[in-house]
């Protein structure tokens, strides 16, 4: 096959102008989606049917019916086609909170980004249980999908910040809010917002990763939105318990400056707490 008989033109056999160009542009969108959509699909059954190793780029590409260019168009990795159902998941409930209004309740914006999250992955829960075991068996799938997951909960915390931070100020600059907070040049009170927001992030992760594992080892036995919602709620009344200290508490850590009649009884923290 020819890389020209990629299918990838929608309109070839079409006149060119015989539709208003926003509905060529939606076609070919959609056209682009689809072909998106198949190449991961046969990607999918390879790596079940012959293992990840042992599939090449050119037998998905032919299975798919498209050429190798095209395929790399798409997915630039083997591991980016693994993850591309998970990165969906995960990015798509990002962007509806981007575009939510301010006016909502950090913590009633959380646990909708969470339920959107796992709503989606439990539409198609034999490709979450194949992206476990190829992570599982797979080094760099591992590697990937913690490079998404840190993705995720950095986009997130730009969000988050940028609605703790109140509606007078301006949208937090691109990139991780994680690097912004270590360069020491915020405010304490823009630093105690930051280290909120990535905190809240982190948690968020963290029920979407402990339900997901859950579901995925108890499949029969698990309502993933339930158990999302019971997270949520011992969050919101403080029912997460902590380890008891043993009976010789430690000293400080290192990283926690302590409190002294030299610095006027002041925590030194550049997160202000």
């Amino acid at each position: 096959m020819t890389e020209t008989a990629d299918r990838e033109p929608l309109l070839a056999s079409r006149p060119t102008g015989t539709l208003p160009a926003e509905v060529e542009m939606g076609l070919r969108e959609l056209k682009r989606e689809r072909t998106r959509r198949l190449i991961a699909d046969k990607a999918f059954e390879l790596f079940t049917d012959h293992g990840f190793g042992r599939t090449t780029v050119e037998q998905i590409a032919a299975a798919a019916e498209v050429g190798p260019s095209t395929l790399y168009r798409y997915f630039p990795t083997k591991e980016t086609l693994v993850l591309e159902f998970v990165e969906d998941c995960l990015m798509d409930a990002v962007g509806w909170f981007r575009g939510q209004p301010v006016v909502i309740a950090v913590p009633d914006g959380l646990q909708s980004v969470i339920e959107r999250v796992l709503e989606r992955l439990e539409s198609n829960p034999d490709r979450v249980r194949a992206v476990f075991d190829l992570a599982g068996q797979t080094a760099s799938v591992s590697a990937h999908l913690n490079e998404l997951i840190w993705r995720f909960r950095n986009d997130l915390t730009d969000e988050l910040v940028r609605r703790l931070s109140g509606p007078a100020r301006k949208p937090a600059e691109p990139g991780p809010a994680r690097q912004r907070v270590e360069s020491g040049q915020q405010a304490p009170n823009q630093r105690q917002v930051e280290f909120t927001a990535a905190l809240s992030a982190g948690i968020a992760m963290n029920i979407i990763e402990t339900v997901v594992r859950i579901w995925v080892e108890n499949p029969d036995d698990t309502e993933v939105k339930v158990l999302a919602r019971r997270a949520m709620s011992l969050l919101r009344g403080g029912g997460i318990p902590l380890p008891a200290a043993g009976p010789r508490l430690p000293g400080p850590l290192p990283s926690s400056p302590a409190r002294s009649e030299a610095d006027g009884g002041r925590n030194n923290s550049p997160y202000g707490l």
